[in-house]
């Protein structure tokens, strides 16, 4: 019993393991530790992106269809537009007047340079939108093989220290152990949430910017109909 009366008399508390390890696995549970950090701020920041996103793209989309003259609604949100739905109307509506000439009419190819100016404005944007979540596919795709050499490395010291004092006993093999498997479980505390979220906000990501390009779609269908009836 004096083996399992030592062994519970061993601090296997997270912090104890931690300062027992040796450097190598300390490094690679504070590199597991700053990455699930910095997923989680990039996860709790593209929340609140996406929501103000949406929240400015509904709200652009009601004074869009109010009624109100396209020219009219381009003059009021002046040169900086402050969200992404408003800068690629601006983005088309520039390109729009940018292509008449003196006498009113629509230069040839017109529409086609109006397209390509939304489009640029919709990559910017999506650009914004996506920046950050590769960052989180890093994470969810390499910590659980981080949070594994770690344990692996542990594990060889815990097998050294075993030859040394040539004592197979459950006080001395546990703590090792313990403290390798330690890595491992803070590599899938770092990895399960990145990978979760990845998917989540790269779905919402695609169906914000599926509004975007709709939205291109219908815009540049209306400027057509203002030319054929000009």
């Amino acid at each position: 019993m004096e083996p399992i009366q030592a062994a519970e008399a061993i601090d296997f508390s997270a912090v104890a393991l931690f300062w027992r390890s040796s450097l190598t696995v300390q490094v690679v549970m504070i590199m597991l530790i700053v990455a699930s950090f910095w997923a989680w701020a990039i996860i709790v920041q593209k929340f609140l992106v996406f929501a103000q996103t949406r929240a400015e793209a509904a709200k652009f989309d009601r004074a869009f269809w109010s009624g109100e003259p396209l020219d009219d609604l381009y003059d009021r949100l002046g040169d900086r537009p402050k969200g992404p739905s408003e800068r690629i109307f601006s983005a088309g509506m520039t390109e729009w007047r940018r292509s008449h000439r003196d006498d009113g009419r629509l230069i040839p190819g017109g529409i086609a340079r109006i397209d390509r100016a939304m489009n640029v404005a919709i990559q910017r944007e999506e650009g914004r939108l996506f920046r950050g979540l590769s960052f989180l596919a890093t994470v969810g795709s390499t910590a659980p093989f981080i949070g594994l050499f770690g344990t692996v490395w542990g594990i060889k010291t815990a097998f050294e220290g075993i030859a040394l004092s040539q004592d197979t006993s459950l006080a001395v093999v546990a703590p090792g152990i313990a403290e390798a498997l330690l890595a491992t479980a803070l590599g899938l505390v770092a990895a399960i949430p990145a990978v979760v979220f990845y998917n989540k906000l790269s779905g919402d990501a695609e169906r914000i910017t599926g509004g975007w390009e709709a939205f291109s779609d219908e815009f540049s269908t209306l400027l057509s109909r203002q030319m054929d009836e000009e």
